[in-house]
């Protein structure tokens, strides 16, 4: 008996100290950079979470880093799948604008340039080139925003995060590790994320630039050893792992699937130690910029996690209760201060472009809302002057509320824009633009372009004055030129003589005043002085010899204007909304000189007046569908536009016509003079399908139907001469199908178009580049 109770007694001593060593089991979890193939790190949390697996520490690089913080941050993993799962998401990413945060107070005006260069000039008048990057001005804020709550509640220490937490981004010059324990939440992930050549660093409050941890490590299992000492690691590498010998054969795919692979330390897969769990997803065939296969990244991310479970549960022998995770997740979160912002602060910029900058951000009360806030700031990273804003919130306990502070950087008083366009006609042309801006009180800006071509040529220049506060205003003087040479734009829909015998010139200056409400919308008054001249032929057979008729008209012109645009590409948009109502007045002198297709008439010169308005909107419905090819999107879309104008007739048929506004539905349709799509008032609808087929290859049809008010027709008895028709003409179909793919240099279309026209019923039309001319005088 006194055996057997010493036995009990050793086995019941040895299993209370058992037990506190299973209780007090830490668990480190560590994930890896690899672009966009760390989003398989969301399917990772998820099963463990689900199978109550205990996450005491997290350190993480680049996108590693961005999924660690949230979940440290007091996102679960079901609400971390969902924000990437959004279609916001793939704009964060890709530097695209969000719908409705293009803020039309600077440029609202489509120029066909397909490269923007940013230069900035120093001391010496040395010129250099900021490099494109990833457009990072809506990722930084939502970032910011997202998680400043869980900052203010650790106090800015990441020990005290829900998850305590590191970050590990790189000092590139020195080649040097550095481990991100406190600070700035957003700051360290964005860090984490800077990869060269992508994303762009962002400059440390001692004056240091910071880039990804994968340039010095990406899978930092040292950095969660030497931080925190683990009990066990569970290391989830997303990334490239050393070869034990040259993978000949695989060599050339690797260099061209990722940028990673030459940059990125790869990962030691041993480094989790002998009692480690190592998951790496099967990611072959995804490269770090497939953002758009979300789904399936975190799908494979589940797969990898679930092929090791039974590993994770006999190592892991401690269970995390849910209940408990989920009360104190809620009991973190609901202990975020009040989401009002008392103070904006400026950085980086002199004393008088700090305020300029201030001027954008308008209180509501005594406080600025997340509203006041959000506008303030994508009104402002609208303009390039400003290229390098970076946003920091920070709650600060004696103002007992948060501050935002603007690391403003001046980076681009000049700017180039570079634009080609090769058709399968002949409108081929080449655009160059340049702008230059200065700040000081308010911003100046001095602006030209000019497009180079057979059918269009024309020039633009500018001087505006941005002046920011609560009634955003500007003021710009214009001027504009342009001509168009119909004579070698027939094709393959074939032409008529009087159609391709037809020139249109015009130079109009004016003034604009501009004022914007808010970041969508915008409205203009203008007036000015032009002068157009329309040269043509009145008959369908003229010989080469023949001298074409002009029609002059000089003049005064004024107009109100409002615009609201969030169309997401300047063509072939498949979301957003445009809409613009305009009215004009008009007061001109004509001056008619007939040519030999004139047939006797007389020359002569009238005074004319007329109003117009015109009423135009444009809107898409976008649906995405993920499948395991990744984001595919399908949109419908709709057209209205409607004229109206107490314009008279001018000396003839034909001149008539070229002083008449025109119905454009089609890119193609302004390189057509169309006789049935001309007249002093008209009303269209349209209807638009766009189906993503691969990529960025997209099937597009389009179908309009319009109709002409009292058209212009040609005289009984004498054809030159116009006359009114019946109140309402038929209508007229125009159609379009084909397809378009987004390239670096501009949309590439092949389309197959029928114009409700004798002469132009069906033509083929392919092009590479933007097809946007200037607006015409009296447009």
């Amino acid at each position: 008996m006194r055996k057997t109770y010493c036995f009990l007694q050793f086995f019941l001593i040895s299993l209370l100290l058992a037990v506190p060593t299973v209780q007090a089991q830490k668990v480190g979890l560590v994930l890896s950079g690899g672009g966009a193939k760390g989003l398989a790190h969301v399917g990772v949390l998820k099963v463990l979470e689900k199978n109550r697996i205990p996450i005491d520490y997290i350190v993480g690089t680049s996108m590693g880093a961005i999924v660690g913080a949230m979940y440290a941050a007091g996102y679960s993993p079901r609400e971390i799948e969902e924000i990437v799962l959004k279609p916001e998401f793939q704009n964060w990413v890709s530097g695209e604008p969000l719908e409705g945060k293009v803020y039309n107070y600077y440029d609202g005006d489509y120029n066909p340039a397909a490269l923007h260069l940013r230069l900035a000039i120093d001391s010496t008048l040395k010129a250099r080139v900021t490099p494109k990057l990833v457009d990072d001005v809506t990722l930084n804020y939502v970032l910011a925003t997202m998680l400043a709550p869980a900052g203010a509640i650790s106090g800015y220490d990441f020990n005290k995060l829900l998850v305590p937490y590191r970050s590990v981004a790189s000092e590139v010059f020195t080649r040097e590790r550095v481990v991100q324990r406190s600070g700035s939440l957003s700051d360290a992930v964005r860090n984490s994320m800077a990869f060269p050549l992508a994303f762009r660093p962002i400059r440390q409050q001692d004056g240091r630039y910071l880039f990804d941890g994968a340039v010095v490590d990406n899978f930092p299992t040292g950095v969660m050893r030497e931080e925190f000492k683990p009990d066990i690691m569970i290391g989830v590498n997303v990334g490239d792992v050393a070869f034990n010998k040259y993978p000949k054969g695989k060599d050339d795919a690797l260099l061209t699937s990722t940028l990673l692979f030459l940059g990125s330390n790869v990962a030691d897969t041993a480094s989790v130690g002998r009692n480690g769990i190592f998951i790496q997803p099967n990611l072959e065939g995804i490269t770090a910029a497939d953002f758009n296969k979300v789904k399936q990244l975190v799908n494979l991310g589940q797969q990898a996690t679930e092929r090791k479970l039974e590993l994770l549960l006999t190592r892991i022998e401690r269970r995390e209760d849910t209940l408990a995770l989920q009360q104190r997740r809620r009991a973190f979160q609901e202990r975020a201060p009040k989401p009002d912002f008392k103070q904006i602060t400026v950085q980086g910029v002199p004393k008088q472009q700090q305020e300029f900058v201030r001027r954008f951000f308008q209180r509501t009360g005594s406080s600025y809302s997340p509203g006041d806030v959000e506008e303030g700031y994508y009104r402002l990273v609208n303009n390039d002057f400003f290229n390098n804003v970076y946003p920091r919130v920070r709650y600060d306990s004696k103002l007992e509320g948060y501050e935002l502070n603007l690391d403003a950087r001046q980076n681009s008083n000049l700017t180039t824009d570079l634009g080609v366009l090769l058709s399968s006609r002949s409108m081929s042309n080449f655009y160059l633009g340049g702008a230059y801006r200065y700040l000081n009180r308010y911003l100046y800006t001095i602006k030209a372009n000019a497009t180079i071509g057979r059918f269009y040529n024309g020039a633009q220049g500018s001087f505006r004055v941005s002046v920011p506060g609560r009634a955003p205003l500007y003021f710009e003087p214009t001027v504009t030129f342009n001509n168009f040479n119909y004579q070698d734009t027939g094709g393959l829909l074939g032409s008529t003589a009087q159609n391709t015998q037809l020139q249109q010139r015009d130079l109009k200056t004016y003034l604009q005043i501009g004022y914007s409400p808010n970041y969508r919308s915008r409205y203009i008054l203008s007036g000015g002085v032009f002068t157009s001249r329309d040269r043509f032929a009145n008959t369908n057979e003229i010989s080469s010899g023949a001298e074409l008729d002009q029609n002059r008209l000089d003049g005064l012109t004024a107009a109100l204007q409002f615009q609201r645009n969030s169309l997401n590409r300047r063509q072939y948009a498949v979301s957003g909304r445009r809409a613009d109502f305009s009215f004009r007045g008009i007061l001109a002198e004509e001056d008619y000189s007939p040519g030999s297709t004139a047939n006797g008439l007389n020359g002569r010169t009238k005074d004319h007046k007329w109003v117009q308005a015109r009423a135009y909107t444009e809107q898409y419905f976008t649906f995405h569908k993920v499948d395991s090819v990744g984001r595919r999107v399908h949109a419908w879309g709709y057209t209205i536009d409607a004229v109206a104008t107490t314009q008279g007739s001018f000396a003839t048929y034909r001149s008539s016509l070229t002083s008449a506004p025109a119905f454009l539905p089609l890119p193609d349709s302004r390189t057509q003079f169309l006789d049935r799509y001309r007249g002093t008032a008209y009303a269209a609808v349209g209807l638009k399908y766009i189906k993503a087929i691969v990529g960025s290859l997209e099937w597009r049809t389009e179908a309009y139907v319009h109709t002409l008010f009292r058209p212009w027709e040609r005289e009984n008895d004498n054809p030159l001469l116009p006359r009114r028709g019946p109140t309402v003409s038929r209508p007229y179909l125009t159609a379009m199908t084909g397809l378009v793919y987004q390239t670096p240099v501009g949309p590439a279309a092949l389309q197959f178009i029928h114009y409700d026209d004798p002469d132009h019923q069906f033509g083929v039309f392919a092009h590479i580049g933007y097809v946007l001319f200037r607006e015409r005088a009296l447009d």
